[in-house]
């Protein structure tokens, strides 16, 4: 599952992210209110770690933007105040649970797993594409009934693209958001992976759902692949 931190203090999210990606979780990080937002509406995560004091944009103003477009991810809101109004303030424009620095990463993983358990529904814990099946909790995929046997990498790749269907996804950012790297030290890596996965995903099917922009990245829809 993909958590975003949007905190502008580098020490604070590099532990908070090492934290998250020990429990299995994958993590992008903003360091400032421009730019969560815009991951935040861009891209589906299953929780996400809002600091309120950030440069740009404040957490304030980043909370009620992603609420306007998205009222089911669950928000946790990181401020070094504790005063009882402005908890109340936070809540009331949407916000699902508080956390006053300090805190323990441990603290932090509770809250987030209590959240995540608390809403089954408006999580999608299953994505359908075509006869494509990906469970998100049991992180099994079948295709036409069929189970598929997928690497973790080959998973978190497929997951990607079919959390964000029918958009598509520069080798860049796959890179990002997948194994968590730059683009320069992977170089071809997501060739090859696509190339793994169209072999699991696609062949032996009449409609295939990788696609292939030429000159700009991948995608998954129900479209006949390139």
């Amino acid at each position: 599952m993909r958590v975003l931190i949007v905190e502008d203090e580098e020490k604070l999210s590099g532990i908070v992210a090492r934290g998250l990606k020990g429990e299995g979780f994958a993590v992008d990080i903003a360091a400032d209110g421009e730019k969560g937002l815009e991951l935040a509406t861009s891209y589906a995560y299953d929780a996400i770690i809002l600091d309120i004091m950030l440069p740009k944009i404040s957490g304030t103003a980043v909370l009620e933007g992603i609420r306007q477009k998205n009222h089911h991810v669950p928000i946790i809101m990181l401020t070094a105040k504790d005063a009882v109004g402005d908890k109340v303030k936070h809540i009331d424009a949407g916000a699902d649970d508080y956390l006053t620095k300090p805190f323990s990463c441990s603290e932090l993983l509770v809250r987030i797993r209590a959240l995540l358990r608390r809403s089954p529904v408006q999580r999608s814990d299953t994505i359908k594409i075509a006869d494509l099946e990906i469970d998100r909790l049991s992180r099994q995929v079948k295709r036409g009934g069929k189970r598929i046997e997928l690497s973790a990498k080959e998973y978190a790749l497929l997951e990607y693209l079919a959390l964000n269907s029918d958009r598509v996804l520069s080798r860049a950012m796959i890179i990002e958001h997948v194994w968590d790297e730059s683009f320069e030290a992977l170089t071809n890596i997501v060739d090859v992976y696509i190339r793994q996965l169209r072999s699991k995903i696609d062949d032996g099917h009449d409609k295939k759902l990788i696609k292939t922009v030429r000159g700009i990245g991948y995608a998954i829809n129900h479209e006949a692949g390139a």
